[in-house]
């Protein structure tokens, strides 16, 4: 387990790729979406962040994780909506990998909305945010 939280702490080259390749994942499947989901976009976006999954946590863990036996159908779901994607049903596909992702990663959401939370009480966030409602407007 230290091993684990070592390699986040302290990133290697590996792990810079697996991140800049999420990161263009993630922005290719947001501008697939924008642009009324284009499938070359949404399919780039998709191998890509899988791609960069398996490159920040290696391709062992990436397999564990996803073919837990709790987490199969999540898996199933996310998997068959990039197949679908990928045969060019975006929609349909998009929908799909949605309802897995949430499946998938339902036990972090705590974690992540716990840490917005943190960052939202930070006194400067919380000095601009009391200033923007105290102001009047015009309108």
């Amino acid at each position: 387990m230290s091993s684990v939280v070592f390699s986040l702490l302290c990133p290697n080259e590996t792990i810079e790729i697996g991140v800049g390749l999420s990161g263009f994942g993630v922005f290719f499947l947001l501008f697939g979406v924008l642009l009324y989901f284009d499938s070359v976009l949404l399919a780039f976006g998709n191998i890509l962040f899988l791609a960069g999954l398996a490159f920040i946590i290696g391709l062992r863990r990436t397999a564990h994780f996803l073919f837990q036996r709790q987490k199969l159908r999540g898996s199933t779901f996310f998997l068959g909506g990039v197949a679908l994607v990928l045969l060019r049903w975006p929609r349909m596909g998009m929908l799909a990998e949605t309802y897995g992702f949430v499946l998938l990663f339902k036990s972090f959401f705590p974690v992540a909305f716990g840490f917005l939370g943190t960052v939202l009480n930070m006194p400067f966030l919380t000095t601009l945010f009391s200033l923007s409602r105290s102001s009047s407007s015009m309108v």
